[in-house]
């Protein structure tokens, strides 16, 4: 099995998943780049502009800046991010990796 090349502790609901031991779990590879890019897209503040926002034409506007934010990781293939919004307060988003291919759903929650 290959070397994994990126790793993180996992984060889910906000905190760290802990082990039996009491350990924090770690994820790699594309799991991290995935979390990574939650992050990326909770910290720049456009979740949270998207779910105030009404106006349809601006909520779109704000999709694009999500692919956007996404496709300047270096991690991640120009021009495959694609976001959407399922239901109000969860943005769905895919993208492609180079290294790994399609990186699955990423769930951005409110």
């Amino acid at each position: 099995m290959p070397d994994k090349k990126y790793i993180d502790l996992q984060v889910m609901n906000g905190g760290w998943e802990i082990d039996a031991g009491q350990q924090p779990l770690e994820c790699s590879d594309l799991y991290s780049i995935s979390q990574d890019i939650k992050h990326a897209i909770m910290e720049s503040g456009l979740a949270r502009e998207l779910i105030g926002e009404r106006n349809p034409a601006l909520r779109a506007d704000v999709l694009v800046q999500i692919e956007q934010l996404t496709e300047l990781d270096i991690r991640i293939t120009p021009g495959s991010a694609t976001a959407t919004e399922r239901q109000a307060g969860e943005i769905i988003l895919t993208a492609d990796a180079y290294e790994y291919g399609p990186t699955g759903e990423i769930r951005v929650n409110r």
